[in-house]
This record gives C-alpha cells, sequence and structure tokens, in this order.
C-alpha cells in the first residue's frame, strides 16, 4: 500500500483526509470545560500569564496545553476556528507520526493503521473538543519521543547522533508529560518497543529509561495528588473497595475494546456503572485479560507476536483510567471516549495490520485491494464526519446526550443553565429538578436550583438549597458565594460574611467572591478589612468599574482621599458616563 519513494504523499493524503473528515468541526464553537481551560482562564486571558502558567494551580496539570492557547489567544483572541484548526492539525500530525513509528518497528500496513486510528470515530471526542488539546498535542510529543528512541537505538547508527535523539527523546516525553500526564506510561511502552524489535530486554535497556521512568514516577505522584486535592477526586462517589476496582478495570478493558470494533452508540457522558454489579464477574474478566497478555508475551510464537505487543500495549495505557486511581470525571461516568485516545492505537494498528497481510494473501489485483482500504476508510470518515456535528455547540452537545443516555445528570443540569441564559426558567427548572432528581447528591444543581428560587423572591426556599448544596459539599465556593450573597440582602452582615469568607476560602482567586466580601464588610463598618478584598478582586477583574467605584467610596471613607481619586477616575475610565463616580470626585475636590 505504502510507496516507500512517494512516502511524503502518502503523508500529504493522510493529513488531508483527516482534515475533511473533520472539516465541521471549524465551524463549531466552545464547549463544557472549554471555559475553565481558556475562555476563562486568567493566565490565557488575563491578568495572570506565561509565568503562572507553569507555577500556580490555574494550568490544572496541563501547563503546555495552556502555554499553546495562552500563544495563539495572542494572536486570535477567542475566534474558536483556530483553535478547532490546531486540534485537527495537530491530530493529522499525531496520525502521521503514528505512521511512521509503525514502519520505524516493521508493522505491515503500518499507513493504513495509522488511519484507521485517525479516522476512527471514537477519536471525535478528543479532536472536536478545544479542551482535548490535551489529548492530541501530548499524542504528538509522545509519538516524537517514540520514534526518536527507536531510531536511537538503532546500532548501525553514528553513537553521538545517537545520544542525540535519545536526548531528544526525553525532551519530547518532558513535553507529552507536560501536555497531558495520562503519557506516563510511556517508559512500559517504549521497553514494549524494545521486545518487539529484539524479543529480549536487557540490564541496558533498564539503565536507558531510568531517566524516563524518573520523569514518570514524580508526573504520576504529582497527578494523583492533583485529582485527590485540587480537582477533589474525594467522598463517598471515589471510595471503592480494591475488588470493585480490579471490577471496574474489567468492565473498562472490555467496553473500551468493544467501542473500537462497534463504535455505536458514542456518547458524550455514557451511564455510570454500579461498581459493585457483577463484581466477580469482572474481575475475572480483568484477570483473564492480564494472564493471556502475559503469556503471549512470554509465548515467543511469531504468529501471537502482534497479539500480545497490541494487547500490552492496550492494557498499559489504559492503566491510569481503569479505576485503580480517583479521577474526578469519575463522578459522572467510568469510562469516556478520550480516555483511549493513545490506547487505541495498539488494536487498531493490529487491526490495520491484519487487514494488510489478509488482502496480501489472496491473488487479487492492486486496485482491487486499494478499493478494500478505500471502502474501509470511506466509512470510518463518515461515521466521524457525522459525529462531529454534535460538537457543533453545547446545547447540541447536550441534547444529544440526553437522547443517548437519559440518566446523564449533568448534561440535565448543563442544560438547564444554557435554556436560562436563553430566556426560558420554566424550562431550565425542569432540567434543574430532572438533574436532582437523577443524583440527590448534586451539590451543582442544588445550587443553580437555589439560585433560581432567590431570583424568584423565594428566598428561604432558595437559601434552603444553598445550604444543603454546601453539606453535600462544605468547599463548594459558588454555593458559599451565592449564599452570603442571599444573607448579604438580607441585611445578616456577620452571616453573609461569614459565607464569603468560606467562598474565598474554598477559591482564593473568585474575584466575584472578594469583592462581594469586601462589600459586606464595609457595610459592617470593617473598612480596614475590606480593602485587601477589594484589591484582591481588581488583580482578577481590573476592568470592572463597579469595583473600582466602591473601593473608592471606602478609601474615602478611611480619609485616603488621593487613593479614592484614583479609583473614582479609573472608574470613568472604563465607564465614561459614571455619573456617581464623577459627583464623588466632585465632593473630593477633583475636577472628572
Amino acid at each position: 500500500m505504502e510507496d516507500r519513494h512517494h512516502s511524503w504523499l502518502w503523508g500529504i493524503f493522510l493529513a488531508a483526509i483527516v482534515l475533511v473528515a473533520y472539516a465541521c468541526t471549524l465551524n463549531a464553537g466552545f464547549i463544557w470545560d472549554d471555559d475553565a481551560h481558556l475562555t476563562n482562564n486568567p493566565c490565557v486571558i488575563g491578568p495572570l500569564g506565561f509565568h503562572e502558567i507553569w507555577t500556580t494551580s490555574h494550568a490544572y496539570y496541563y501547563p503546555l496545553v495552556l502555554t499553546t492557547f495562552w500563544f495563539l489567544h495572542k494572536f486570535v483572541g477567542l475566534n474558536p476556528l483556530p483553535y478547532h484548526l490546531l486540534n485537527v492539525l495537530v491530530h493529522a500530525g499525531s496520525a502521521i507520526l503514528l505512521w511512521r513509528v509503525l514502519r520505524e518497528l516493521g508493522v505491515r500496513g503500518a499507513w493504513f493503521g495509522a488511519a484507521l486510528w485517525a479516522l476512527h470515530p471514537v477519536m471525535v471526542e478528543s479532536v472536536a473538543w478545544i479542551t482535548e488539546l490535551k489529548n492530541t498535542q501530548s499524542a504528538f510529543f509522545y509519538l516524537l519521543s517514540i520514534l526518536f528512541f527507536l531510531k536511537s537505538d538503532a546500532e548501525e547508527s553514528d553513537p553521538r547522533m545517537r545520544r542525540w535523539r535519545y536526548a531528544i527523546s526525553l525532551l519530547f516525553f518532558g513535553m507529552a508529560i507536560a501536555s497531558k500526564s495520562s503519557t506516563v506510561m510511556l517508559p512500559i511502552v517504549l521497553l514494549l518497543c524494545l521486545w518487539w524489535k529484539r524479543e529480549r530486554i536487557g540490564l541496558r535497556d533498564a539503565v536507558r529509561l531510568t531517566p524516563f521512568v524518573l520523569v514518570s514516577l514524580a508526573s504520576s505522584v504529582w497527578t494523583i495528588w492533583e485529582q485527590k486535592f485540587h480537582s477533589g477526586a474525594l467522598g463517598s462517589e471515589f471510595n471503592l473497595a480494591w475488588p470493585e476496582r480490579f471490577a471496574l478495570a474489567g468492565r473498562d478493558l472490555c467496553f473500551y475494546l468493544g467501542k473500537l470494533f462497534w463504535p455505536h452508540p458514542l456518547i458524550y457522558l455514557y451511564p455510570r456503572w454500579q461498581p459493585a454489579t457483577g463484581t466477580l464477574f469482572w474481575i475475572a474478566v480483568f484477570a483473564f485479560f492480564i494472564v493471556a497478555v502475559v503469556f503471549l508475551l512470554i509465548v515467543r510464537a511469531t504468529r501471537t507476536r502482534p497479539i500480545a505487543f497490541a494487547g500490552a500495549y492496550f492494557v498499559v495505557s489504559l492503566f491510569p483510567v481503569l479505576g485503580f486511581f480517583n479521577v474526578y470525571f469519575f463522578r459522572y461516568s467510568f469510562v469516556s471516549d478520550h480516555f483511549q485516545y493513545l490506547a487505541a492505537i495498539g488494536p487498531l494498528a493490529l487491526l490495520g495490520s491484519a487487514i494488510a497481510v489478509g488482502l496480501s494473501a489472496f491473488d487479487l489485483p492492486s486496485i482491487t485491494r486499494r478499493f478494500g482500504y478505500a471502502a474501509v476508510l470511506i466509512t470510518l470518515a463518515a461515521i466521524t464526519f457525522r459525529q462531529t456535528l454534535i460538537y457543533h455547540n453545547p446545547e447540541t452537545l447536550w441534547r444529544n446526550t440526553i437522547e443517548k443516555n437519559p440518566a446523564a445528570w449533568l448534561a440535565h443540569l448543563n442544560l438547564g443553565v444554557l435554556l436560562k441564559e436563553k430566556g426560558d426558567p420554566d424550562a431550565a427548572k425542569a432540567e434543574y429538578d430532572q438533574a436532582l432528581q437523577l443524583n440527590p447528591n448534586s451539590y451543582e444543581a442544588l445550587n443553580v436550583l437555589g439560585v433560581w428560587e432567590l431570583q424568584r423572591g423565594r428566598v428561604e426556599e432558595g437559601i434552603s438549597n444553598l445550604r444543603t448544596s454546601l453539606k453535600l459539599y462544605p468547599s463548594y465556593a459558588f454555593a458559599s458565594f451565592n449564599l452570603g450573597n442571599a444573607l448579604l440582602q438580607q441585611g445578616k452582615l456577620d452571616e453573609a460574611i461569614t459565607s464569603l469568607q468560606d467562598a474565598v476560602r474554598s477559591d482564593p482567586d473568585y474575584a466575584d467572591a472578594h469583592g462581594n466580601l469586601a462589600v459586606a464588610l464595609s457595610r459592617a463598618n470593617r473598612l480596614e478589612e475590606a480593602v485587601p478584598h477589594y484589591k484582591e478582586a481588581l488583580q482578577w477583574k481590573p476592568n470592572d468599574s463597579g469595583v473600582h467605584y466602591n473601593f473608592g467610596i471606602v478609601l474615602a471613607q478611611l480619609g485616603r482621599n488621593q487613593e479614592a481619586a484614583a479609583q473614582f477616575k479609573e472608574a470613568l475610565r472604563l465607564k465614561p458616563d459614571y455619573e456617581d463616580a464623577k459627583a464623588r470626585l466632585r465632593g473630593l475636590g477633583y475636577s472628572d
């Protein structure tokens, strides 16, 4: 299938068919979680920036991805098209790299295997979702690392060149880790690659991989800590017994493998399984997977080596998301298409090779074989093209999710939020109620329902919902903020201050919470205490004229007239028709 003399043409063709399959994403917008990582992330859109991406928790644990967003935002702002285009191009680049890696490993049908992976509809979630640049970018560097490592292992190359390639491979691994920490399994993957090439692994190989292992271990420890203490993967939803975790791993492996061979239905949020259901059966399934893979790795039969390699790669790559470690996303579902973006390479490369070998075994004309390849790829591309339409906008995404998984409480909740923003509060309320019915422990649903009640004058009902939300999750900053605002409106200053203090304690960068806490402290005549919270609010929202104005009032009351005038002037600069600010300036003896 591949003409080595025109390999660059095959690379261009592979990229071209990926671009065609994902053409609809170029008209798509931002969806869920894009706000946290991009559109509302202070490191990307300000007031923070590059330095804070690498030194604060705002980058989550994807600093290199946020760095990419930061650079792109400097040139294109928040136009979604360039971000989608970048994601598609990086995915296409990864497909080309996968082809080169498979060729380096001597895998037959390498181009076709890479194309199967690139066009498989399971990949759509990673490519059509801007936030999942985490997947595409990390895969790009991950494959570069493998490619350079394999080239550094070539004995016929110059020793100096081998050292350089090894160093570059380690660098790319670091870049992959900084893009997404699920690439921590690369050292084991490299061992598998060496085993595939030589059928043995020596002490020298272990020594060469030591720096990779150290990077992997450091990233693993950090990620486990981050998921637990920063992302919030704590509580009853994550308290699984070890037998349940092993059962979950067995069920996950079957699920992911099944989706590769029959990708229907593909759902943004799959039903969340009850871990205890069929525990013994799924433990047995997991044990079978592991024993079978180990057996095939040990047996040196030529025909089973590809199955052993693909199976081992599949299990190893999925290991971080099989349930042995808590991942915050497990609140919604234990599985997701984007979790197997890298792992799918193994089975799909094996399938591509099997098809290529199978077609070659028959004495068929070249045109017939090419027609067979084309039929498979066109079918996949068509399914992928259709799947990308689901990611056009948030409402399309949530409605499709509910259609396929009516029990997806998060989809009902987020659809409700969208309906409220569109001016349909009654429909929004119905979605909130449905979300709460499906998950009575959803503190998010109780929070938005509480706000809905407050906005309709049902103060006691609203406050009750907010308090219940905080009982379920005491560190939920949004509920503390909304409760503090409700109490402030009731004139219960001490209670309001306590609740707003809880909000800023849970989220120290919550600008609105700092601003409202400053207002509450001001009303309680605790002016000096209010000052640092006004400053903190303005650090995150420097263009908020109202905060500047309120801060000016407090400074004037403290007798700091010059500073107060500066705040009033800034409020006027941001809002030239701000009559109250003009009056305050005149009262201080300044011309507006």
